[in-house]
This record gives structure tokens, sequence and C-alpha cells, in this order.
């Protein structure tokens, strides 16, 4: 079976957006699965409830089959053949009505029990934990707010201390819900294909067994098939209980070594600052001010990509830009009810924002790293070398202008660098004891420092030959003047033809392509550069998509502009929550390195027909994989048929030559026999002989002896 999905333990003390918004799919799948479960108990009762009554209704046929002789009927009444016809025919059904009823019982213990333990423990368990964890998580969001307003002013320590022990009961109590929770999700992964399977394999056993009774002519085949099924059950099941005891052990090991972590404001001397940071990601408090002298106060998640500083609030897809952070200014303020607030201005004076940290720790460290990359650092091979010398030097190190090369680098997604920003941020604000706990880094979805392309006709394809390639061209360039050639189309004969209007938003390259979560990325960043650098001009379309290839032709001029091959197509999918993007990854043979595939995400805007587009090209995936079946099904019955062909053949051979060894078998023991029949004559006359000597006596055979 393939892997598994999970919910990263390790990522549940940071509680980062992009971890809910995973969390959000796991319990949208949970929903999915209770929803479809209702549906299968449903029919499964159905099927149960219908052969108890069939189990009733033959036991009830049966009994009037045998009172039928007690029967008084004015005409023939004494009939004794139907009597005793009925009598055999009431023998026959009351069998039937017995194993009818041995059936009932097996589906009720093989099928309808674990679907409706499923049912009743499982799902309502997810439920349980569900509302548990969401009032542990509204209690610490609740505590977070109540320590941020804490004055900086010399307070009443009780007050201060009570509030730092609701902090770290709240905070612990989610951490523990919160990985007992990613738990359970995980375990419904595995749970969900044993609830699917196992009552499926009892309904399957028990009517086995059924026909069984009264028959043996199944296959065995079917047998083996179930057989089958029996065992991947089993292997799902310890496969499970291995992954619980795994998950059980992590989560064991966490909670002994995020204890400390769990106070809002730890011990520097422990978990000390590190001022050579040039990523950062963590939350922060932002004022907004809401009258002239009047201000509010806003929690969200911040980070830093490339020279940008980003915010991303719970449930949103991306960040947004807050400020561009080159060349600007950080220094600590002093707010009149907060503590740990520091000021951004940025370069030409006109945007300031003022931030507040969670510790003194996160307070320092903002404030360094917001330093680091505001001189540009951040551009350099080896960014926290740098920081560090210049940290540690007593003067103020002033890096030049970047060239424009530098600057054209920048632009290019290294804006995408927010997944190692999350990454260092974590391990820096942690600690060497909690390097365990870093978030899940998206490096492994998309390649880093890869250009987005924009448009589908650009300088940046040349870089790209394994595109061309892959794509039906054989390396040549899209004519930009229409002239499409006079080779003929090979989607002639194809039986799919569906077309969509559609606007190219962007491409670029992947790290993998086994999961949906590689195009929503692709999508966010995508959309996040499109943003930032205020590019808005999109090119626009016809998609065509066949069973053998999906093209982009010129509404205007009918070209081809690019063309990918459908078998190397091998994901796509549409947004969650917008339905009108949609993408899908092409897996070609080359890339910016020679030898090796490489997988390019290409990502669309259509008219509301994202997931009309996913359904289309699924369909054509769908009739040239059955067309590919056909023709692999057709070769191994020719190929059966020619072993067959062999085989009787041998076998032929094989009865020729055991019919020789009979007769010559035959003709041995003949043989034999007339030379044992000769040999017992020479004995009889040899005896004979002898019993006359005897009889002659000591004269007689001198007599004989002189005679021979």
């Amino acid at each position: 079976m393939p892997g598994i999905d999970k919910l990263p333990i390790e990522e549940t003390l940071e509680d980062s957006p992009q971890t809910r918004s995973l969390l959000g799919v796991f319990e949208e799948d949970a929903d999915a699965i209770s929803n479809y479960i209702n549906q299968l108990f449903q029919a499964m009762h159905r099927i149960y409830d219908a052969q108890n009554e069939l189990s009733a209704a033959t036991h009830v046929t049966s009994k009037l089959l045998k009172e039928y002789e007690k029967q008084r009927f004015p005409l023939g009444g004494d009939d004794e053949v139907m009597t005793s016809t009925l009598q055999q025919f009431a023998k026959v059904i009351d069998e039937l009505s017995s194993c009818h009823a041995v059936l009932s019982t097996q589906l009720a213990d093989a099928m309808m029990f674990p679907i409706t333990q499923f049912k009743e423990r499982d799902l309502k368990e997810i439920l349980t934990l569900k509302e548990v964890f969401q009032i542990a998580s509204n209690d610490h969001d609740a505590a977070i707010t109540r320590y941020s307003r804490l004055s900086k002013r010399k307070e009443n320590e009780k007050i201060k201390a009570e509030v730092t022990e609701d902090v770290y009961t709240s905070r612990k109590k989610q951490h523990q819900t919160m990985m007992h929770y990613f738990c359970a999700l995980n375990s419904l992964q595995y749970k969900k294909k044993i609830s699917l399977l196992e009552p499926l394999l009892g309904y399957m056993q028990a009517q086995i067994s059924f026909f069984k009774m009264g028959s043996e002519n199944l296959t065995e085949q079917l047998e083996e098939f179930l057989t089958n099924i029996g065992t991947s059950v089993q292997n799902v099941r310890r496969e499970m209980d291995c992954e619980v005891e795994n998950m059980q052990q992590t989560i064991e090991d966490l909670e002994v070594a995020s204890d400390p972590l769990y106070l809002p404001d730890p011990d520097p001397i422990k978990f000390p600052a590190h001022r050579n940071l040039t990523r950062k990601a963590g939350y922060l408090n932002t004022r907004n001010k809401t009258g002239l002298v009047s201000s509010s106060w806003e929690r969200q998640f911040y980070f830093t990509q490339g020279g940008n500083l980003m915010s991303q609030a719970r449930g949103d897809v991306a960040g947004g830009l807050v400020m561009d952070i080159d060349n600007c200014s950080v220094m600590a303020v002093d707010c009149e009810d907060r503590r740990y607030c520091f000021q951004i201005t940025s370069f030409d004076g006109k945007k300031s924002s003022i931030l507040q940290a969670e510790s003194k720790k996160d307070y320092e460290e903002w404030i360094c790293t917001i330093n680091n990359i505001s001189k540009q650092i951040y551009l350099s091979e080896n960014p926290e070398e740098i920081a560090a010398r210049v940290n540690q030097s007593a003067l103020e190190a002033v890096t030049p202008s970047p060239s424009f090369q530098q600057r054209h680098e920048s632009m290019r997604p290294a804006v995408q660098s927010r997944p190692p920003a999350a990454r260092t941020s974590s391990a820096g604000s942690l600690g060497a004891d909690s390097a365990s706990l870093s978030a899940l880094s998206l490096d492994s979805l998309v390649a880093p420092d890869t250009p987005i392309q924009f448009d589908i006709i650009s300088p940046v394809s040349e870089d790209l030959p394994g595109q061309a390639k892959s794509s039906g061209q054989s390396g040549r360039r899209t004519n930009p003047f229409g002239e499409s050639g006079g080779s003929k189309p090979e989607t002639e004969d194809s039986i799919l033809h569906q077309l969509f209007i559609v606007r190219f938003l962007g491409s670029m390259e992947v790290k993998s392509d086994e999961s949906p979560d590689v195009v929503y990325e692709t999508m966010r960043q995508i959309l996040a550069a499109r943003a930032i650098h205020n590019v808005f001009r999109m090119t626009e379309s016809h998609l065509l998509v066949t069973c053998d290839c999906l093209k982009l032709i010129d509404p205007q001029t009918q070209v081809t502009r690019l063309q990918f091959p459908l078998p190397n197509v091998v994901l796509y999918a549409t947004h969650q929550e917008n339905k009108r993007l949609f993408g899908f990854v092409l897996r070609t043979s080359g890339g910016r390195v020679e030898s090796r595939q490489t997988s390019i995400c290409y990502i669309f805007e259509s008219n509301n027909e994202g997931e009309k587009i996913c359904d289309s090209v699924g369909l054509a995936k769908q009739i040239a994989f059955h067309a590919e079946l056909d023709r692999k099904a057709s070769e191994k019955q020719k190929e059966i048929d020619r072993v067959k062909e062999k085989q009787q053949k041998e076998l032929n051979k094989q009865k020729q030559i055991e019919k020789d060894l009979e007769e010559q078998s035959r003709l041995i023991a003949a043989s034999s026999r007339s030379n044992q029949s000769s040999t017992e004559g020479q004995f009889v006359v040899v005896s004979s002989s002898q019993s006359e000597d005897s009889d002659l006596g000591e004269d007689g055979k001198k007599k004989r002896e002189s005679e021979a």
C-alpha cells in the first residue's frame, strides 16, 4: 500500500500557521471520512437487516411447507405425492434457513462489528480531542494576551507569578493536547484503511462460508485473493501498532525535552540570544493606531524573506508584505504599557512599525536579525560568518550598495527563502537542547534559488532545455510569428478533446512530485512573488486536454505554444479555497543539471473551472491507463496461450514416454516369469533324483555309478 501522510508532532510546540494549515487539511479529511463511513454504515446495515429478514422468511417458508400435510383442503387434500415432495423441499429449505442464520451471525460479527466500533469509538475520539484541543488553544491565547499586557513598571510580583504560571500551564496543556490530537489524526489514516477493508473482508468471507455449506465449487483464485487481503489487513494493523508506539515514544521524549520551553520568558543564561541570524520567524504583537492617542495590539506570525519583513495570520494561505527592511533602521523603544518593544523604520522614513516580542531573548534576536538584514549581509555567500564579524567588531561595518546583479538575484525567488528562515529561527529560539522541535522545512518541496517564470515566452525558458524537449518540441523554441510547420498533430485520433480558457501565472522547478502540497506551495510562492514585484500581466491561452498530451494554444493564431506529454504529467491539483487556480507537475528528463530528472510545476488561472480541468486531466489519464492495460492484457493472454500450447506438447511427450516405459515393464515382467518357471522345473527334477537315490541305498548308488 502507498505511504501514509502524517502530521509532524515535532512542530506542535511552535504552532506555526503552516502547522495549523496542515492540521486543517487533516481535520477536513477526518470529516470526509466520518461522512463516508456513516453512509457506508447505513448501506451495510441494510445488508444485515435484509439478511436477517431473508433468514426469517426462509424459516417461515420451511415451517409452512412442513405444515402442508396438516392442512384440510376441500379438494385434493389426500395427495401423498405432493405432501412428500413438499416435505423434501421443506428439508432443503430448512437447511438453507440454517445456513442463512449462520450467515447473519457472521455478518454481525465480521462486518457490522468493525465498522460500528470505528464509527462509535475512533471517530468520536477524534471529535473529543478536537474540542479539547480547541479549548486548550483558546486558553493559551488568552494567557498569552494577559501576559503580554503586564506592565514594565514594578508591579505586584504575585500577579506576575500567577500570570507566568498560567502561561506555563496553558502552554503545556496545549502542547500535550496537540501532540495527542496529532497522534490520533495520524492513527486515523491507518484505521481508515482497516475500517474499510475489514468489514468488506468479513462480508466476503461470510458469503464464501455460506456458499461452501452447499457447494464446494469456489475457485482457489478467489480464496487466494481473500487470503491476501487478510494478510494485508494484518500488515496494516501491525504497521499501525508500530507507528502508534513510535509516536507515543516521541510524545514522551518531547514532553521531557519541552518542559523548560513552556515558560514565555526562558532563562537567558540557559538559552542565550543568537546575534548572528539573517533569518527569523515567530509571533509578535504589532501596535495599530485606532485614534489620535489610542492604539490596539494584534498578535501575528512574522518572518523575514530575503530583504522583506512578512506577516501571516492564522488561516491565511500566504504571508503579506509588511515592509522592505533593506537599509532600514531598527531600535528599541520605550512603550508605556508594554515590554520588549522595538521600532522598524524604512530607509526613506515614510513607514514605521512598532512590534513587541514575547521574551527578552526574542526581543534581542529580532533586533539583531533586522539589523543584519538592513546591512544586506544576507546577499553574501556566508551571511552568518559576516554577521558574526560585524557584531564582534567595535566599529560599525557599512556594506556598500549591491550591484545590479545582486539586486536581480534578490528579486529572484530567493524570495522563496521563507522555509529555511522558519527553520533557522526556530533552531535559534529553542537552543541546542531542542533542535528536534524545529519546523519542517519546505525545501523538500520546492528547490531553493529557483527562478520563477512569469511568462510562457521568456528568456528563462532557455535555461530549462528539458522543458522544451519533454513538451514534444524536440528542443525547438516556440515560434513567436505563428509558423506551425507541416507536421500532423498527434492528437487527431484521440477520443477526448476538451478546451479551456486559462491564464498562465508562472512556473518553477520543484523537488518533489508526490504530494499536492507541492502545487499548493508553488501557488503560494508565485502569487507572493507577483504581489511583491508588481507583476500583473498574464498570458491567456487555450488549454486542450487529450488522451496523449496537454497543449497550450494561442487563441488568435491557433499555434501550439507548449505541449506537455500526458505520461509526464505526474501530479495535478486545484487550490483548496480559490477554485480558479490549478496547477500540474511535469516530470522532465533534463533541467539545470543535465542527465537527471527534474520536476517543473506550472500554475494557471481559469474561469472557475479548476476542478473541471483537473477532472478532465484525470479522465484523460484514466483512458490512457485503461488503453495501456488492455494492450498489456492482450500481450499477456497471447503469452499465456503460447505457454499453454508448449505445456500441452510437453505433456503429450511425457505421456508417450510413460506409455513406452509401461510396455517395457510388461516385457521385462513376462521374461522374468518365464525364467522363474524354467528354474522351478529343474529344481523338481533334481529333487526327484535325490529321492530315488535315498530309496536304493548303498548298493543302488554303486550300481548307478557303474552304469554311469
